[in-house]
């Protein structure tokens, strides 16, 4: 806005200022034409016959200047043959004839060069005095180096004046624009901080123009939290529904002994971990779709290595170091999840020991956990994720822990990956979740 004002602005100022140095110009010009024409007239009217038939004036000139030698005015009368009568400023000069072919019965101007290094500006006129038998030519010339230096005079004051106008216009209108788009630059900060969980909506007033506009935002932001809430309902729902019919399908299976009852087990416990899994994901997308929240990531760790140690009892030690100041952009809960999960991966799949560190990069938390168990290999970390998939089936699990904690993490905006600990010798599990600012 401020560059296609400031354009405008100039190029209606440069036509302006050369339609006004136009029009300037001519004024200056015809001021100085009317001057000289003024004074030829004065010239005519004072001439008369002496008794040799000769021109003289009867009175001066009021001008000084012709009188004062090479002044740049000059005034002289030639014709009927004799030589001609100049004004005591020419000296020993003469002004020429004038170009061939001007008809002079009239007033008639012309430039000459008669002069070098003076251009003049010449009036001259053909005059026949009362009682003379010939033609006298009256002329009177200016040097037009006055007019050059009158129109530069004139065209720097409107340079000057148009560009100061010009200056303080471009600056009103940024000025204009810069408060007029104000409240929109408040309205994007007010968002960010709803992005960052630091408001819960846009509560500040704004001009009428756009308190429309950041009602529609707040209108939006309780339809977003009114449909994650309906989300995490009908997945509690779905849950209920579908966890008590398994539950007996299980209970019944288990008082029979027939190669029946084991496959209905197996295959409900296969449902029943899709359905966690699922139930999961839909919980924590609902929740992420309308998530402005900031919670603490120490303290979170902190209680669930402290759940986790007292589940092994005693069996296996976690310690948590790193910034306790850092915050995660999302919800507790999620973040219990994706945490006890690599937990308590680490202290099933490990020797009894656990670093939990967490350390911010760019603007995000990195939360690393290691364990000294055998590790796994490079070739077989992609499969762990795989809904499902375990490498060892001697210890408890449903293989659903790694793709649950990759699935969150990426509903965030996060990522998860596995590299091998140089401390403990064991996995390393590297949580990548956005930073609350």
């Amino acid at each position: 806005m401020i560059m296609i004002a400031a354009a405008w602005i100039t190029m209606l100022l440069a036509l302006g200022g050369f339609a006004l140095d136009r029009v300037l110009a001519d004024t200056l010009r015809a001021g100085f034409d009317e001057q000289l024409a003024s004074n030829l007239r004065a010239m005519i009217n004072t001439a008369e016959l002496d008794e040799l038939g000769e021109v003289r004036l009867l009175r001066p000139l009021g001008d000084q200047r012709f009188s004062e030698p090479y002044s740049g005015l000059y005034w002289q009368i030639s014709g009927g043959g004799s030589s001609p009568f100049p004004s005591r400023s020419l000296w020993d000069r003469q002004l020429g004839p004038p170009p061939a072919g001007a008809d002079c019965r009239n007033p008639c101007r012309y430039d000459s060069g008669v002069f070098a290094g003076e251009p003049l500006r010449v009036m001259g006129r053909s005059v026949r005095l009362p009682g003379a038998r010939a033609t006298f030519y009256f002329q009177v010339a200016q040097s037009s180096r006055d007019l050059q230096a009158q129109l530069a005079r004139t065209r720097s004051i409107l340079f000057w004046s148009l560009s100061v106008l010009g200056l303080g216009l471009i600056g009103m209108a940024a000025l204009q624009s810069t408060y007029g788009l104000a409240p929109l630059r408040r309205v994007s900060d007010a968002i960010a901080a709803i992005r960052s969980g630091r408001a819960q909506r846009v509560s500040a007033r704004f001009p009428v123009e756009v308190a429309p506009l950041v009602a529609e935002i707040n209108e939006l932001l309780a339809h977003g939290e009114a449909q994650a809430e309906a989300a995490r309902r009908h997945a509690g729902n779905l849950a209920h529904a579908l966890k008590t019919p398994m539950s007996v399908l299980v209970g019944e299976a288990q008082g029979r002994d027939d190669p029946l009852a084991r496959a209905i087990e197996a295959q409900v416990q296969v449902m029943r971990r899709h359905v966690d899994h699922q139930l999961a994901r839909a919980r924590a997308a609902g929740r992420r779709a309308a998530s402005n929240v900031r919670t603490p990531v120490w303290p979170v760790l902190a209680a669930v290595a402290r759940t986790v140690e007292r589940i092994h009892q005693g069996r296996v030690t976690i310690d948590l170091a790193g910034d306790k100041t850092l915050e995660f952009r999302g919800e507790r809960q999620d973040l219990e999840e994706m945490a006890g999960n690599l937990i308590e991966n680490a202290a099933i799949h490990g020797g009894g020991r656990a670093f939990v560190t967490i350390e911010a990069a760019e603007r995000m938390v990195r939360i690393l956990v290691e364990d000294d168990g055998p590790g796994i290999p490079p070739d077989g970390r992609e499969r762990l994720f795989q809904r499902g998939e375990r490498l060892d089936t001697d210890k408890p699990g449903t293989g659903l822990g790694l793709a649950i904690v990759r699935e969150v993490a990426e509903l965030y905006g996060g990522a998860v990956s596995l590299a091998e600990s140089e401390d403990l010798g064991g996995l390393l599990v590297i949580l990548s979740l956005p930073r609350a600012e």
